[in-house]
């Protein structure tokens, strides 16, 4: 966080937050494959792809608690469940022709969090990570007292995360989804 060495001697300080998917916003896949199930065929750019999924509603809740928390420098993320598209198409369109038509530039397969770079700098709380300033002169260093370090080697990754949706789960958010929307 950058910002906070231009705050200087100010009261202003700079955290962010750092997630995956918000699952129906603008850059959501959701609306473009609930569009495609009327015709019966969803594309896909590969049946390895993993995302974090998080609900807009949980987003903006996260980033308040993380407001009220931030000393300043920290990058908050929060434990997601990570999804696979495969199975988000098929919790939308079960009966749809998935189609792949390849990775486009700059796409990922699987989304990274944190890096094992980060990670030295990490603390995990039930919850969240926090990637803790890496110079003394920034704020945010009680969050050392607050959580535990990471392991060596420790990556967030959308593709060795613990916790998944099931088709089903995934099935029961666009249903709700799509009830909102109606």
């Amino acid at each position: 966080m950058q910002s906070n060495a231009y705050a200087a001697a100010k009261s202003t300080r700079f955290s962010c937050v750092r997630y995956g998917n918000v699952v129906g916003s603008r850059g959501s896949v959701v609306p473009m494959f609930l569009k495609q199930r009327e015709n019966g065929r969803l594309t896909i750019t590969d049946t390895r792809m993993t995302r974090f999924w998080i609900s807009l509603e949980d987003g903006v809740r996260f980033v308040i608690r993380c407001i009220e928390q931030m000393e300043g420098g920290e990058v908050f993320i929060p434990k997601s469940p990570s999804m696979r598209i495969v199975d988000l198409a098929r919790a939308i369109a079960p009966e749809a022709k998935l189609e792949v038509i390849g990775i486009r530039a700059g796409e990922k397969l699987h989304e990274m969090l944190i890096h094992e770079d980060e990670a030295r700098a990490t603390v995990e709380l039930e919850d969240m990570y926090v990637v803790q300033p890496t110079t003394e002169l920034w704020f945010g260093h009680s969050w050392q007292a607050r959580g535990k370090p990471l392991p060596e080697g420790f990556r967030y990754a959308s593709d060795t995360n613990p916790h998944w949706l099931t088709i089903d789960e995934i099935q029961a958010i666009i249903n709700s989804l799509e009830a909102e929307t109606a």
